[in-house]
């Protein structure tokens, strides 16, 4: 709970700058001393309104009906506060992973585009970094509107800021943009309990929640979850698994502390999986007798920690050092056994350290230092599937959405421009736990027809020589099943935009223009395309061939550098049944002649970097899908 202020001050959404949502109701929200009446005043309109026991208010005024700027002010005993130079206007929210964080120095043509960024109508909000167990009423640092300029666009969503330029071509009114982000996070952290519960996770939220309320109780509960999981997966008995002192793993030195990429060891060249570590540490009674604080330095990727068979935690911060609090009762007397698991997903994986970071802090004792003395064993395979705790910053279960969109509380909306989908290829459900944290967004910012509007995922990886399954470019068809199936929904394709060496593509500018096209569309009733190109049916033709037909067309199909339409393949029954064939474009359907063999579907541009050479009118492209042959 934030303490009480002498006086009366807004929430940040309502600070100097701001961008109210036209047409919409308000309610104007902020803090001053318990129990006192306020007097808010917006636009000439006033309300008293009394702070609850916590010091918090909320003036409830009807839609803004002019542009501005307005006055608001809030008076009481205690003081009285201002907000300057506030507008009414159209306000979007930007959200995801890190190509919607990426910032506009960090994207092409970065030094034209902040130079000549100014526009006094064009409001920006960076939410700052937060996670939370429970949801928050207050940020945890304040995020604060700022003119659109040199100095405040530098730094924001590059993606984010070119739609909202975009969109003030257009919509003549004050744009307010909110960019809310954290870089490779899931989409499980931005939905809140609610939408928890709608995909089956209601126990991932219950006991998110009970570690805010009593971490080491939580921490035991997660883990008694993983070590269940650990036994189904691999076999092993209870007092064998390798966390215990009887472990009959083959346990060697660990070289050095660092990536086990770099020791040398040809087994972990390339290794991405699970390596265990463990190191004894001798304490006197003394020394035993108190919690204690342990610092292991990076886990890379993830990591899980025991001492003496008992576990202690999970790294829940990724890509950070961590600590962890060791509570009363583990330690002992005499030899202590750690035991480490770290999981590598990507890249190089490890007890990385620095070694000198490395310790056991004693409330008697001091500090006895845990740079060097480990041991490793890798596990003859390597189970996948491996349990998070919730409370985890990109993997959790809600704690983004409570530190970094909760906060923002009942404000009106035009929009919301997702972008996100990379971290959750291969997880099964993304269309169900897009469709609840859409509802779940709708619900909070009081908009249950809402537009939201998000990015399918652009080219990564390497080029595709022959047809072959593909994660990349299932999570593309899946993200236009979420949003095709919802009227207030849209979708723009960035296929075509991505660098098949770079999952971060500098080219945000078209990314935002085809963002805002999809938000005319959705969130203005604009007669253009929500979706862009997207294939509607297959029909199989006399001839032995199949004829795809097109829908949201902007005009007609047209080629790039070709004279066929290149990446279509006809797929049999099963894996491994696919195979290349040409098209033919034919006005609003593209015609695939039959080669002889069974053909039951067929794929498009199914690749993580496919070549795409297939485009609209717009001109926009068509992105990855498969279908059956009716």
């Amino acid at each position: 709970m934030a303490p009480a202020l002498a006086a009366p001050r807004f929430d940040p959404m309502f600070g100097d700058h701001a961008v109210i949502q036209r047409d919409h109701p308000v309610t104007v929200t902020g803090r001053s001393e318990p129990g006192e009446m306020v007097t808010v005043t917006l636009a000439g309109q006033s309300l008293q309104v009394r702070a609850d026991k916590e010091g918090r208010f909320e003036a409830k005024f009807g839609a803004l009906d002019r542009a501005g700027p307005v006055t608001m002010e809030a008076r009481a005993p205690s003081g009285s506060t201002a907000a300057r130079d506030v507008m009414a206007g159209d306000v979007f929210l930007c959200s995801g992973q890190s190509n919607m964080e990426l910032e506009v120095r960090n994207a092409q043509d970065a030094m034209t585009q902040i130079r000549t960024s100014g526009d006094d109508q064009l409001r920006l909000m960076l939410v700052p970094r937060a996670t939370a167990d429970e949801p928050l009423r207050d940020f945890k640092k304040a995020p604060s509107w700022q003119r659109a300029g040199p100095d405040s666009v530098s730094g924001f969503s590059a993606a984010c800021f070119y739609m909202a330029r975009e969109l003030r071509k257009t919509a003549a009114v004050p744009i307010g943009a909110i960019a809310s982000s954290w870089g490779g996070s899931r989409i499980s952290p931005w939905m809140g309990a609610r939408a928890q519960a709608a995909v089956g996770q209601a126990a991932q939220s219950a006991l998110l929640s009970l570690h805010g309320r009593d971490p080491f109780a939580a921490e035991r509960a997660a883990s008694a979850e993983w070590e269940k999981w650990w036994r189904k997966e691999t076999g092993d008995v209870a007092g064998k698994e390798p966390w215990q002192a009887a472990s009959q793993l083959a346990w060697r030195d660990v070289p050095r502390i660092g990536p086990w990429e770099e020791w040398g060891v040809p087994e972990l060249a390339d290794f991405d999986g699970m390596v265990w570590y463990r190191r004894e540490i001798d304490l006197t009674a003394e020394q035993a007798k108190d919690a204690a604080t342990l610092s292991l330095g990076l886990l890379d990727d993830v990591g899980r920690v025991w001492i003496n068979g008992k576990p202690v935690a999970m790294s829940a911060r990724s890509w950070q050092p961590s600590t962890f609090d060791v509570p009363p009762g583990v330690l002992k007397a005499g030899r202590n056994l750690l035991v480490v698991n770290v999981q590598d997903n990507y890249g190089t994986g490890g007890l990385s350290g620095p070694a000198d970071v490395m310790k056991l802090g004693l409330k008697q004792g001091g500090d006895i230092p845990l740079g060097d003395g480990w041991r490793y064993a890798v596990v003859a395979k390597s189970p996948s599937g491996a349990p998070r705790v919730p409370w985890g910053d990109v993997t959790g279960s809600g704690t983004l959405y409570n530190g970094m969109i909760a906060p923002l509380g009942p404000i009106g909306l035009k929009g919301v421009a997702w972008y996100q989908g990379e971290s959750d290829v291969g997880l099964p459900g993304y269309a169900d736990r897009m469709k609840a944290m859409m509802a779940d967004w709708r619900r909070q910012f009081g908009a249950p027809d809402l537009a939201f509007v998000a990015v399918q995922l652009a080219a990564y990886g390497a080029p595709a020589t022959r047809p072959a399954e593909d994660g990349w470019a299932q999570m593309r068809h899946v993200q236009y099943q979420a949003m095709a199936q919802d009227m207030h929904a849209g979708l723009a394709t960035a296929i075509d935009l991505g660098d098949p060496f770079d999952i971060h593509p500098g080219e945000k500018q078209e990314v935002g223009r085809r963002l805002a096209r999809a938000m005319r569309a959705v969130a203005y009733g604009e007669a253009v395309s929500r979706t862009g190109p997207q294939a509607a049916r297959a029909l199989a033709m006399p001839d032995g061939g199949v004829a795809v037909e097109f829908t949201g067309l902007t005009g007609g199909l047209h080629l790039r550098s070709a004279a066929q339409a290149v990446g279509f393949e006809l797929c049999g029954e099963g894996p491994g049944s696919c195979r290349f064939v040409p098209g033919r474009v034919e006005g609003a359907r593209v015609l695939l002649a039959g080669d002889g063999q069974p053909a039951v579907r067929v794929r498009y541009a199914w690749a993580g970097s496919p070549v795409v050479n297939l485009y609209d009118e717009a001109p926009l492209p068509v992105g990855s899908f498969e279908m059956p042959i009716r």
